[in-house]
């Protein structure tokens, strides 16, 4: 079969009489703090605040009158929904979106005012999308892939052609963000082909990285679970044509934590007032990446921001984080002397800067585990720091990129447990809906005692939970199938420093 050509495709791409050109705007503050010229493709500013509307309805209008007619299906918990339940208002054809029943209620009140059925289904997009293609082939209705289509690629490749043709001066190099792939997949069928030199980057959150993982592999690869923060790319499995065009056209994968996302939510904010969505920021916390990696100057590098549809929530989490994204707080576990005078001898080696949080509670009559947030400048400064703490003969632990501490330790400090017996210490991902708990608990073996909890709603379709649990060592196998059983996804956090240092 001959492969699509993507260069005429782009061009007879269907997608203005629904999506705006959207600007390139130049952005001073960070342009600035990189020593680069940093140009942002405004694709929050469509009608749905994302870029997804472009291929969705550039597969839709290509769709004939008789197919149209019985309408369209799609499986989505985000932004392809808003784009689907938008063509198909605006080519007066039905439509059926079928969404995890995990799905904030905000985005199922979207989808449904554009006139869209609404059908809630799973916990899970793959779960939703396998009862998809079950109802498409019960009443023969036309299913509109997120990503995995020649036509989503080609509505999603006019991203490209605006971008080439509002900047037609150099360009070092494109970022985009990378979920299935079909928006990195038509950006680079028009830009390779006509700039190749123009080097197009794709940047994937560290807990799902499908892409990057079947790039290096050479075959697609599916995860076994995906973070969930950035959901606009929570993808286990990458499609089967924008797998090979990425293969043969994408220059580079960046993979960024949830911190780099947070804080380049922050920087565009700064430059624009825009709150973007943390998929949407993906490509920002790219280029900050590769600017402190590759040491390039005086560059021009483009980033696509792909939608805003941000939950006003998470927001406490976005700002909580931001500051760790910009190394500017450094989170340090300090062993001092449990004697008069070293309290103040410790906060003298801390100097003029900032504490933003100081937890102890005595536990051993010789020595204190203090655990402190203090402001920096950059990450630099909290290696200086650290070095300074430990020439004065105190042990320190930098925990500044330690998730339990970040996210559980810094809540719960309380003291050490040692009557908890064969304890071991697990974070899970908990779906934000009724009953989530009492299907963990009831899967448990009535014989583990549950010796410490801590659970934070952090705004998301999920919550993060760490729970501390008696097992024997025997009980290891019963375990496990208790893991595989509940089906969260998880990390066994029993060897954590921070866990041992404070709550062990």
């Amino acid at each position: 079969m001959k492969a699509p050509d993507y260069l005429q495709r782009i061009l007879a791409a269907r997608v203005y009489d629904v999506a705006i050109e959207s600007p390139l705007d130049f952005a001073p503050n960070l342009s600035k703090r990189l020593r680069n010229r940093v140009l942002i493709k405004r694709e929050d500013l469509q009608p749905v605040f994302s870029f997804k509307l472009r291929g969705a309805y550039n597969k839709m209008v290509r769709l004939p009158k008789t197919v149209l007619d019985r309408g369209v299906i799609t499986a989505s918990a985000g932004n392809h929904a808003q784009g689907v339940a938008l063509a198909a208002q605006t080519l007066r054809c039905k439509a059926t979106i079928v969404m995890p029943v995990t799905t904030p209620q905000i985005k199922v009140d979207a989808v449904r005012a554009r006139g869209a059925r609404v059908v809630l289904h799973g916990d899970s997009y793959d779960e939703a999308y396998a009862h998809t293609k079950f109802i498409a082939q019960k009443h023969k209705l036309a299913f509109v892939h997120p990503y995995d289509d020649p036509d989503v690629i080609a509505g999603q490749g006019t991203i490209g052609m605006e971008i080439l043709r509002q900047h037609a001066e150099p360009i070092h190099a494109i970022f985009v963000p990378v979920g299935g792939g079909g928006l990195i997949s038509g950006i680079a069928a028009y830009v390779k082909r006509l700039r190749p030199e123009i080097r197009v980057i794709g940047v994937e959150p560290e807990d799902a990285d499908a892409m990057y993982q079947s790039l290096k592999a050479r075959r697609r690869v599916k995860l076994d679970q995906v973070g969930l923060f950035a959901d606009g790319v929570a993808v286990k499995q990458v499609g089967v044509e924008t797998f090979r065009l990425c293969r043969a056209l994408v220059d580079d994968i960046i993979r960024v934590d949830t911190d780099a996302i947070c804080a380049a939510i922050k920087d565009v904010f700064t430059d624009t007032r825009v709150i973007l969505e943390p998929a949407g920021a993906l490509a920002i916390a790219g280029i900050k990446a590769y600017a402190h990696k590759s040491r390039v100057r005086g560059q021009t590098l483009a980033a696509v921001a792909s939608g805003a549809n941000m939950n006003f929530d998470r927001l406490r989490f976005v700002a909580e984080e931001a500051e760790l994204g910009e190394h500017r707080e450094a989170i340090l576990a300090v062993t001092i002397p449990e004697k008069p005078g070293s309290f103040k001898a410790f906060c003298e080696l801390l100097g003029p800067r900032n504490v933003t949080e100081f937890n102890y509670r005595y536990d051993d009559p010789r020595a204190a585990q203090v655990f402190v947030g203090v402001q920096v400048q950059n990450r630099d400064e909290t290696a200086r720091l650290t070095r300074a703490l430990r020439r004065a003969g105190l042990k320190t632990h930098d925990l500044s990129n330690n998730d339990l501490a970040k996210l559980h330790v810094r809540h719960t400090v309380g003291g050490h447990a040692p009557s908890a017996k064969n304890e071991i210490l697990y974070r899970f991902e908990f779906p934000e809906r009724p009953g989530a708990l009492i299907r963990f608990l009831t899967s448990m073996s009535r014989g583990w005692n549950i010796s410490l909890f801590h659970y934070r709603n952090h705004g998301a379709d999920y919550g993060r939970v760490l729970v501390g649990m008696q097992v024997p060592p025997g009980d290891k196998k019963q375990f496990q199938a208790f893991l595989d059983k509940v089906g969260y996804p998880y990390c066994d956090e029993s060897r954590n420093p921070a866990y041992r240092l404070f709550l062990g």
